[in-house]
């Protein structure tokens, strides 16, 4: 990437920021003779009282932002629509920061439940529901997807494994409830032991898509996530209700074979300002992120970095990190196959991602995002869900129904792991401002037959690299302990089902065996009894060997390290 064009992204990311608050709630129609093209002001009085709301979109993915201002406003100036519930997979909050997004709805008597798979986000109705103010409920992005589907077909249910032995059985942890601990169970336990999920019929879809034509058909050419917007568009009709779109251009019929029939949409809003994803537009839209793309995989990872980094959210990366990244992919390229499909999530396993990536490895495995990217690289940060120069984007639905039937790999991260080989990534503490949710996390370890999580040695550890060694100074509160907080992940239902699960720290890797949590690999320069057994609540294993294989130094330091695939 060029100086210019480097100077050219950053203006853009500056504009964006200064100017994130502008909208124009009354932008007049361009198409005149269609009553289904109307202002956002209008649009969102078609929304009823006690409304089912189902949103799509996922991070900084298909916001539908000037809607989300519409209701808001209306609901200040007017007192309506009221006591909304929302449905939505991704985290499409703004952290509390952000303006343009769910958190917009987060005023008392507006928005009062919220069904999500990834809470962290909404810090507005988390907020709320410290103060008694608002019902949150926790559902599993696969899952709710497959149930947006199952609703087109008259259903509100649906029946699965995925789950089981996790905080979101009822036999184990709280199951859907988050706030107040009182809220409905939207989780059972069929006879067979499996669980029913159960969600409200929506009855109004929300979603931001590229473009419409004058008929009101609306095009998915130029998204970088489609997520469930078709699948809502569909139930809303099926249960009677409507589905407003958000759009950012107008294009003759015909403009691409990929659209929704004007017949499942009731409001087309038109919009300038309506992004792809953060910072860019849909009338300006990034073709990195599409199927079509005509830019370098490079050149797309070194912009949305850059966007990423200018916005102040890319983490700052130790040594320390970058060698737990080389042993998380050293252990992955040891054990997997050319060919396997796989889910790398965000935070550290993107460092794996990257590795991966820059290796040229990544083009011999088929790679997957849970919001329905297949192939290409992983997008990070605010534009997680998307991939630069994916093969296909397709609805959620579809690529959960792809890793249902084949995932080989998942590569996750972790806040917490124990003596069980639990693993917890949804509660960070008490109460439900400290719940995270689970997003994909639940359907994807359940999909996979292995297993790579990667975590810190504890919280606020110091341990430093030190020319080829590695040197714990401080161990920190233990994240590896004898009892995870909150169960995401059930290490014997995973033995029970054969897979093959590692957990990759600063200070070696584990491997969850019959007998235990194995030490299978120790860092150079870590002392195993001082640095690990004797801080660690966490019950360790050594290998029927004797002892773990310490890591070599192309690990450490990152000279000559190389890997390849089996097969």
């Amino acid at each position: 990437m060029n100086f210019l064009t480097k100077m050219r992204i950053m203006a853009q990311v500056y504009h964006w920021r200064l100017t994130w608050n502008r909208k124009d709630l009354h932008y007049p129609p361009p198409v005149k003779d269609n009553p289904k093209f109307m202002t956002a002001w209008d649009a969102v009085k078609l929304i009823p009282d006690g409304s089912v709301i189902a949103n799509s979109g996922m991070g900084g993915n298909q916001r539908t932002a000037l809607l989300f201002w519409a209701i808001r406003d209306s609901f200040l100036k007017e007192g309506r629509p009221k006591n909304l519930t929302v449905l939505t997979v991704g985290g499409q909050g703004g952290r509390g920061k952000a303006p343009g997004t769910l958190e917009e709805l987060a005023y008392e008597g507006l928005n009062t439940r919220l069904f999500t798979a990834h809470t962290e986000t909404f810090k507005g109705q988390l907020h709320l529901a410290e103060e008694g103010k608002i019902e949150i409920q926790c559902g599993l992005i696969g899952i709710m997807t497959f149930m947006f589907r199952e609703q087109i077909e008259g259903r509100d249910y649906f029946i699965t494994e995925t789950g089981i032995g996790t905080f979101i059985d009822p036999r184990v942890g709280n199951g859907s409830p988050i706030a107040p601990p009182n809220a409905p169970q939207y989780v059972e336990v069929t006879p067979d032991g499996k669980l029913k999920f159960t969600m409200p019929l929506l009855d109004t879809a929300m979603f931001n898509a590229p473009a419409a034509d004058r008929k009101g058909n609306i095009y998915f050419k130029g998204s970088s996530v489609i997520g469930d917007a078709k699948n809502i568009a569909k139930a809303a009709k099926k249960n009677n209700g409507r589905t407003l779109v958000n759009v950012g251009r107008i294009v003759e019929e015909g403009y691409d074979d990929d659209y929704l029939s004007a017949e499942y949409v009731d409001a087309v809003v038109y919009w300038p300002g309506t992004e792809q994803s953060g910072t860019i537009k849909h009338r300006k839209y990034w073709d990195c992120f599409t199927p079509h793309s005509t830019m370098p995989v490079d050149e797309g990872l070194a912009r949305v970095r850059l966007i990423n980094k200018t916005l102040g959210i890319m983490p700052i990366r130790r040594p320390i990190d970058d060698v737990m990244a080389r042993l998380a992919t050293k252990l992955f390229a040891d054990h997997a196959n050319k060919g396997d499909y796989v889910d790398i999530g965000i935070g550290l396993p993107e460092e794996v991602a990257r590795l991966l990536h820059e290796s040229g490895v990544m083009k011999k495995l088929n790679m997957l995002t849970e919001a329905g990217a297949v192939g290409g690289v992983a997008a990070p940060g605010v534009f997680f869900g998307a991939a630069i120069n994916p093969d296909k984007v397709i609805p959620s639905s579809d690529v959960f129904d792809m890793m249902y039937k084949r995932l080989d790999w998942v590569v996750l991260g972790m806040l917490q792991a124990d003596s069980q080989g639990n693993v917890n990534v949804s509660k960070r503490g008490k109460g439900p401002k400290n719940h995270v949710g689970p997003g994909g996390f639940i359907d994807l370890v359940t999909c996979a037959k292995s297993i790579l999580f990667c975590g810190a040695w504890g919280a606020r550890s110091k341990v430093e690299v030190r020319g080829d060694k590695v040197k714990v100074i401080a161990p920190g509160i233990p994240k590896f302990v004898d009892k995870v907080d909150e169960i995401t992940f059930n290490g014997q239902e995973a033995l029970k089902h054969g897979k093959n699960v590692y957990y990759v720290s600063q200070v070696g890797a584990f491997k969850l065996t019959s007998r235990g949590m194995e030490l299978i690999y120790v860092m150079p320069g870590v002392d195993i009894q001082k640095d690990i057994l004797d801080v660690c609540p966490m019950k360790i294993v050594m290998p029927e060997s004797g002892a773990p294989q310490v890591v070599g130094p192309e690990v450490v330091t990152g000279k000559e390290f190389r890997f390849e695939l089996h097969g």
